[in-house]
């Protein structure tokens, strides 16, 4: 977990949906995720409470989106990352990201159990300009 091979392998992938993905602009899940999206990914957001964000069709949860998830990123307060871990294995996602401030060890270790790359207390923006 948070091994430097496993951050590039991540950053390989180019898909990533963001569970909690707010449409306000100083929120960091909006704008690490615009960031990911000017870097060449495309980003799925993830919150019942929008039918888009940013001018993306924006899905209540991650079982709604209709297309393959390469990463989960998470931007949820650590006792929701259980179940957000389940749906990440259920869709069949390659990696878990929980940004800073989010850790919940059990979570983690399902999702390195069922063979995901995991990322955790970390932010994938910052790791990414550190990359690249």
């Amino acid at each position: 977990m948070n091994e430097p091979d496993t951050i590039q392998k991540i950053f390989d992938l180019k898909t990533i949906a963001v569970v909690g993905m707010s449409p306000k602009p100083e929120r960091p899940s909006h704008y690490v995720s615009m960031y990911m999206k000017e870097n060449g990914y495309t980003i799925i957001p993830v919150n019942p409470g929008h039918n888009e964000i940013a001018g993306m069709k924006c899905y209540p949860s991650l079982s709604d989106i209709p297309h393959p998830v390469d990463i989960v990123d998470v931007f949820r307060r650590p006792e929701y990352v259980p179940p957000i871990t389940e749906a990440t294995i259920n869709i069949g996602a390659k990696a878990l990201w929980l940004q800073d401030g989010v850790i919940n060890e059990e979570a983690a270790q399902l999702a390195e159990k069922a063979g995901l790359m995991v990322v955790m207390n970390d932010c994938m923006l910052r790791q990414h300009r550190k990359s690249f």
